[in-house]
């Protein structure tokens, strides 16, 4: 009795067949690689917003001259080897930030201005109140404010922000103007002029924002609103042809 309990027994056989079956199985492998798919292809689909985005919350942060393109690729978790995919260098990706943040502001206030058919005055109006909302109040600002500051340093990107941005603002811009004048609505002034006194106090604003209201050390009594809303109120009444009939 004791001999038959001291040899071992052996195991049981593994059912190899049940678990090849389970990994084989189509139904399963399908599901598993579209689940790991998906993602990895919204992800892929976003990457290149997030690296603008990582771009210009480090310009804000340090300046571009300042920020090198591996900071921007970790900012945004991906090697640097994946940035430059989708941005060559880091002046391409500066341009493509302007894009996104000024030039298609542009675009669409000139589509606004070809169909309008009101008072060039309210227009102007609204479109520059809509300018500081869009641009001028967040960090898409800071695209503005760093170009001023850099263009020196960067000819080639000045060049392209000249062509990209300023040119078509003051044609733009101008273009209204000139078209106040011709319907009688504005008297008549130097169109160029005019123009470079409505876009500077708006920079103005904007570097102040970003550059002292973010430490508050002028201790303004006045909102950017409010300034905003006297600026307007006071060049756009000037340009009317009569002021006192409105």
């Amino acid at each position: 009795m004791a001999a038959q309990c001291s040899q071992p027994i052996a195991p049981a056989p593994l059912q190899e067949t049940s678990v090849k079956g389970y990994i084989t199985d189509p139904s399963v492998t399908n599901c598993a690689a579209l689940a790991t798919t998906a993602p990895r292809q919204r992800r892929k689909d976003a990457r290149p917003q997030e690296l603008l985005d990582a771009a210009l919350a480090l310009f804000v942060e340090k300046g571009f001259a300042a920020t090198r393109s591996e900071e921007i690729a970790a900012r945004a978790g991906v090697a640097k080897g994946t940035l430059y995919r989708y941005y060559p260098s880091k002046d391409e990706l500066f341009k493509a930030m302007v894009r996104e943040n000024l030039s298609i502001h542009i675009a669409e206030s000139a589509a606004q201005a070809a169909q309008y058919a009101g008072p060039i005055a309210g227009l102007l109006n609204e479109m520059m109140r809509a300018w500081w909302a869009k641009v001028g109040d967040g960090n898409a600002g800071v695209v503005c404010k760093i170009m001023m500051i850099e263009a020196r340093h960067f000819p080639e990107l000045a060049r392209f922000y000249v062509d990209e941005v300023i040119q078509p603002s003051k044609a733009l811009i101008g273009g209204l103007i000139e078209r106040g004048i011709r319907s009688g609505e504005f008297r008549a002034v130097p169109i160029e002029a005019t123009v470079h006194l409505l876009i500077a106090p708006m920079l103005h604003l904007l570097l102040h924002e970003h550059s002292f209201g973010e430490h508050d050390v002028c201790h303004q009594t006045m909102g950017a609103a409010e300034l905003l809303d006297a600026q307007l109120s006071l060049l756009l009444h000037g340009l009317l042809a009569d002021p006192q009939g409105t």
